[in-house]
């Protein structure tokens, strides 16, 4: 105790002696703080209720490191305060621009793409709003007590040995957080849909560590070559080519009656389970289950996989970018008019952005959709339909793409416009209690689902209509192990996988040749699509279509093979790894290292 009062005494008296010298060190301290409270209120964060103790912390790390790297280069506090202040709120303002225009928060890969944002930079409003005045203010309070209230005309010198051991640790700390499997042993990812959840600088810090795929095993251009040789690509087929391709991605349309103990009071999908005539009709292996609808988008119009990414890292915030192979750039190629549409906000997983670099010619969203019937909250499949109906009754030809809402988690929303018509047994019902409005918004969407083909049915222009959920629907634990009748942990890899089927069909209002239980997964649908419309294949599809043959289902959580085993990675065969690697080699060349002598593999003439 007496250690401690002795030092504390000195304490004391050395700020009474140089009061000027302590303000500046408070005030210098305070900096960081003042930092993440502008930045989070430009990124329309209550700093202090909206992020939880252990975020507030790591984004305080990050804000003393630019401090203190300042302060170490600039070697006095006031400067290094000042501009450590006037940067972290340039950062913040870029940030809320992005979030105000965008809905998302800045990114890595929003960086790269900067010529881009140029071109259209002239059609926003920067003009200043509440969040920017509030930021501002506080900035300007800060600096003022800065140059004001702290005086000092000496640099302040630091011992050279403080001054290696604050390197040492920053230099430390990046290391592990940047190139170790620190985060993910924490299970700390980019925040994809609610951005800012993270904080400003954290998210980007995080999106930053995940923002690169790993280069496969021996990857070289040569060996990219190589493959483009053994596939130069299919032609088109004139004489099957439609005029309108419609593709759906419904929002949590999930078949349960997969499961043999689901014994529902009714059918909740009698329509597409009759689907038989001109129909190629099967089940999709989804990469994701309960949510990502954004991963299944992409894998379903480029091909590539969320197999080859680092897990919780979605491609439309991270990984796309400007001239991205797609299946909308290669309809487009054909004389298809190609639509993106989803009627839900436009801020969602970056979409108009990534809509734009995958070749979509026009982008609809609620705004767009006139007097909607909702149900819920959201804008049903049936209104969905109708501006389906709408946008394709013209003369072009059209590659129509569409993302609906109406299924949309959570299912313990008001019963608005949706009947109940569902019961489960009791068992399932204790288990979740919402999951019956969930089978009655499938009723909904089997309604929807038979007035969309009875419509194409009576068009005279050939139309193909690809149908298919993004993954099955948020449920709880205790109800998917009831529909199991085990625990999750004891499942093996095919039960896993039944968590991620999803049904799937292709129907044309023409004579195609039908086929039943067909197995796919998203980034071979796209393929399957191709096909079937008589557009031309890619190199790169080519090689898609013959992988398929190999293995039909491609996801991070298993395989599916062609004589129907279900495996996990290390269970597969040479052949079926040597496949995967020069699928792994393709994926990497296309998605990340697309040169000019590649691109023809990958782009359509």
């Amino acid at each position: 105790m007496s250690v401690l009062h002795e030092s504390f005494r000195r304490l004391t008296r050395d700020m009474g002696a140089h009061p000027d010298r302590w303000a500046s060190r408070l005030v210098f301290l305070l900096g960081p703080w003042v930092s993440l409270w502008m930045v989070e209120i430009l990124n329309e964060n209550n700093v202090f209720k909206d992020l939880a103790a252990w975020q507030v912390l790591m984004n305080m790390i990050f804000y003393y490191s630019i401090f203190a790297a300042l302060r170490l280069v600039l070697g006095r506090n006031r400067r290094a305060a000042a501009l450590g202040t006037a940067l972290c709120f340039l950062f913040g303002l870029v940030n809320h621009y992005v979030l105000r225009f965008r809905g998302r928060i800045l990114f890595p890969a929003d960086i790269t793409g900067w010529r881009t944002a140029a071109n259209v930079a002239g059609g926003f409003d920067y003009s200043a709003d509440v969040y920017i005045t509030q930021a501002a203010l506080l900035m300007t309070a800060y600096l003022a007590l800065v140059f004001f209230c702290v005086p000092q005309k000496n640099r302040a010198r630091l011992d050279p040995l403080s001054g290696i051991a604050l390197w040492g640790t920053m230099i430390c700390y990046c290391y592990a957080f940047f190139c170790t499997g620190m985060l993910p042993s924490l299970g700390i990812y980019t925040q994809q849909w609610v951005t800012q959840r993270n904080g400003f600088l954290l998210n980007f810090s995080i999106a930053l560590r995940y923002s690169s795929v790993d280069k496969p095993a021996d990857y070289s251009k040569e060996l990219v070559l190589d493959l483009i040789e053994q596939y130069p690509g299919i032609p088109a087929d004139p004489e099957k080519k439609p005029v309108n391709i419609v593709v759906i991605m419904n929002e949590s349309f999930g078949d349960l009656t997969i499961f043999n103990n689901l014994n529902p009071s009714e059918d909740p999908t009698p329509f597409l389970h009759s689907l038989e005539e001109n129909t190629i009709k099967g089940w999709m292996y989804s990469s994701v289950t309960g949510g990502g609808t954004a991963t299944i988008e992409f894998e379903y119009l480029t091909g590539f996989t969320s197999l080859f990414q680092p897990p919780h890292t979605v491609a439309y915030q991270l990984y796309v970018e400007e001239n991205m192979p797609s299946l909308a750039a290669l309809a487009g190629s054909q004389g298809y008019a190609t639509t993106a549409f989803h009627p839900y906000k436009s801020s969602g997983w970056n979409r108009v952005l990534a809509y734009q670099y995958l070749d979509f010619d026009r982008q609809m969203y609620e705004q767009d959709v006139p007097n909607p019937y909702i149900i819920r909250s959201y804008i049903s499949d049936k209104s969905d339909y109708e501006m389906i109906y709408k946008s394709t009754g013209t003369e072009d030809s059209s590659f129509f793409f569409n993302v609906t809402m109406q299924n949309h988690s959570g299912y313990a929303q008001g019963w608005y416009n949706l009947p109940r018509h569902i019961q489960l047994p009791s068992n399932l019902k204790a288990a979740d209690r919402t999951a019956e409005q969930f089978l009655d918004l499938m009723k909904e969407s089997d309604i929807a689902l038979e007035e969309l083909l009875g419509y194409y049915s009576q068009c005279e222009e050939p139309t193909l209509v690809v149908f298919f959920g993004d993954h099955q629907p948020p449920l709880t634990n205790a109800f998917y192990e009831e529909l199991y009748g085990k625990k999750l942990s004891e499942r093996t890899t095919e039960e896993v996988l039944q968590q991620y089927a999803v049904p799937f069909f292709i129907w044309a209002n023409y004579d195609i040749e039908a086929r039943q239980d067909v197995v796919v997964s998203p980034n071979f649908l796209g393929v399957l699509t191709a096909q079937v419309a008589g557009l031309p294949l890619t190199g790169y599809m080519e090689f898609l279509s013959e992988l398929y043959e190999v293995m039909p289902a491609v996801t991070p959580v298993g395989f599916v093979t062609a004589d129907g085993q279900f495996l996990s990675k290390s269970e597969l065969s040479e052949e079926q790894r040597d496949w995967l690697w020069k699928y792994e080699v393709l994926n990497y060349c296309g998605m990340v290292d697309l040169f000019d002598e590649a691109r023809p593999m990958f782009c359509p003439d």
